[in-house]
């Protein structure tokens, strides 16, 4: 029992004691996030509609996500940039989310 053992812990530590394979960095995130600064987060051309929607929130986030998807309708957004609204709404509720400093390079 005592080899197994001895085995098991010389094989993690030439393993790299279980490390990741790569290293993350943390991104720099904004810290006052508006209703134009979320939308460029979302990004996917949602960006388009940060004027009329900054108008209808009266440039206020909380109301952008309390919005339900009638109103977003209403202002005349396509269903799918509706969807992308919602969903990163309530990811950013959850804190699971939140728009970078600067916005990702599509290739």
């Amino acid at each position: 029992m005592a080899l197994a053992f001895a085995s098991h812990a010389r094989r993690l530590l030439l393993a790299g004691g279980g490390a990741p394979a790569r290293a993350f960095h943390a991104q720099p995130y904004q810290a006052k996030v508006g209703v134009v600064e979320f939308l460029n987060g979302v990004g996917k051309g949602v960006e388009t509609h940060a004027a009329k929607l900054e108008e209808a929130m009266g440039g206020d986030l909380q109301r952008l996500l309390e919005a339900r998807t009638l109103r977003l309708k209403k202002l005349g957004i396509p269903c799918k940039h509706r969807k992308l609204i919602l969903s990163f709404a309530q990811k950013y509720r959850l804190g699971l989310w939140k728009p970078r400093a600067e916005p990702r390079k599509v290739e």
